[in-house]
């Protein structure tokens, strides 16, 4: 339940507190111009520190200025030597943690390695162990956006907000598609039915599952699954026990449940990176009667060719944020738009850093595109 706070207060509450740093882990210029966007929505200067490569290519830090006793926050983007990116991020909290700062923040938009976060085959969990080198560095709290699955906040043992890019996509396709009243939100796979449900219901639409499309080029019968031996041993203890034999899946003939005849086909999910199955969504749904088609996804990493791809598909434009630095690829397809969430990190920050807030209002919750139940 929240109170409305008086005008004064509200004015109070915008306003950010001394003590705060905020550091830019890597000097991409992307991930630079997303620092620059929080810090002046913050009122605050960017912190100074070096990042950058040895000749042997080992990462160094350096610190310039005085952090003893203050929260720092480290806004890190995800660049293309994704590796690179996670050292920096983890030597930058390091140097802050040994130089006694108060506490360590990271604003990570995209988390990396977030789609390796379930066991495959004889693989590992990759998120975990990432989780827990971040926390062992020194790391105090974690800003993210849209986890890939939201059970990777369990892997860490320190608070972990999830924010959400929805209300930014909401207000996109209501502000950009003018006839989007005739448009029906799809998910690619009953996997994101979920998510294109959300959508659904907050902008008062249909929606549209595809199912059947090529699944991950992962088969059931080299998992591990089928290592017991399938005939009977002599030497068994009981003979007469078998382990069955595990169907393999087959998949399906590709259809469309819900109506898409004449509508503009909204295509939502979370991360859009190897496009291939957006390609066979989209060509499926032209073929379907759909005389639009648009891709909403909160990350675009948009790898390979990609932009290529898009640019001679049947999509008529891409919608993701800037979690992710994609300018070259915009400049490869004009398709791709960008959406800003520069405002909902930052009021993230602000409200980590100045503490709990006697009121809230419920117009800062909504501005801020948290969900009713996720608090700062």
């Amino acid at each position: 339940m929240f109170c409305v706070a008086p005008p004064e207060l509200e004015a109070t509450m915008n306003v950010t507190k001394g003590g705060l740093v905020l550091f830019s882990a890597n000097s991409n210029s992307s991930c630079m111009e997303l620092s620059k966007k929080i810090a002046e929505r913050l009122g605050v200067e960017m912190g100074k520190v070096q990042v950058y490569q040895e000749p042997d290519r080992e990462t160094r830090v350096q610190i310039q200025e005085s952090v003893r006793g203050k929260d720092v926050f480290i806004i890190q983007t995800v660049s293309k030597d994704v590796n690179t990116t996670i050292m920096e991020l983890l030597i930058m909290v390091y140097a802050c943690k040994t130089s006694c700062a108060k506490s360590v923040t990271g604003v990570i938009p995209y988390f990396p390695y977030s789609k390796q976060c379930k066991m495959r085959k004889r693989g590992s969990i990759v998120s975990k162990l990432l989780a827990s080198m971040m926390c062992k560095a020194g790391l105090t709290h974690l800003i993210t956006m849209d986890l890939h699955q939201k059970e990777i906040q369990g892997f860490f043992n320190i608070p972990v907000d999830n924010l959400r890019a929805s209300p930014f996509l909401l207000q996109y396709i209501q502000e950009e598609i003018p006839d989007y009243r005739n448009a029906v939100i799809v998910a690619k796979s009953p996997a994101s039915a979920k998510r294109a449900q959300s959508f659904a219901e907050r902008l008062r639409l249909g929606i549209a599952v595809i199912h059947g499309e090529a699944q991950d080029a992962e088969s059931d019968l080299v998992d591990g699954r089928h290592s017991p031996p399938m005939v009977r041993s002599a030497a068994a203890i009981h003979p007469s026990l078998e382990i069955p034999m595990l169907i393999p899946k087959e998949k399906p003939p590709i259809t469309v449940v819900g109506d898409v005849g004449g509508r503009i086909a909204i295509i939502v999910d979370d991360i859009i990176d190897d496009v291939d199955s957006f390609l066979a969504a989209a060509e499926t749904l032209k073929e379907r009667g759909a005389y639009k088609i648009f891709v909403m996804a909160t990350h675009g990493l948009l790898s390979s060719d990609a932009p290529r791809l898009i640019e001679e598909s049947a999509i008529d434009e891409v919608v993701v944020t800037n979690t992710i630095p994609h300018e070259i690829q915009k400049l490869q397809c004009p398709k791709i738009k960008t959406v800003d969430i520069s405002m909902i990190l930052s009021e993230a920050i602000r409200r980590i850093h100045n503490g709990p807030c006697a009121f809230l209002t419920h117009s800062h919750l909504t501005a801020a595109g948290e969900e009713s139940e996720h608090q700062l």
